[in-house]
């Protein structure tokens, strides 16, 4: 039993290393999308206005509550060997 919980210890906090470093990485990424937007199409306004709302509509995505696949994703798929291992 220690060891399981020990494994489940470990597993969170990785899988919480791994989305903290993808969820900046993908802000980084959506800051400089819509700041090399605001520079192409010559938009009105402040480019740092402009980066700061479209973030703003960025956290409220679809694409931004993906990211928490990274916990969901290997709960399953270890939900799912344990299952199949015991029970099957």
């Amino acid at each position: 039993m220690g060891g399981l919980i020990r494994l489940a210890v470990f597993g969170f906090v990785i899988l919480t290393v791994i989305f903290v470093i993808w969820s900046l990485a993908a802000r980084r990424a959506e800051r400089r999308r819509l700041g090399e937007e605001w520079e192409i199409e010559g938009l009105a306004g402040e480019k740092e206005t402009y980066v700061r709302e479209g973030l703003a509509v960025y956290e409220r995505s679809l694409r931004r509550r993906l990211i928490f696949g990274v916990y969901l994703v290997p709960l399953a798929v270890i939900g799912t060997i344990v299952y199949v291992v015991n029970y099957m």
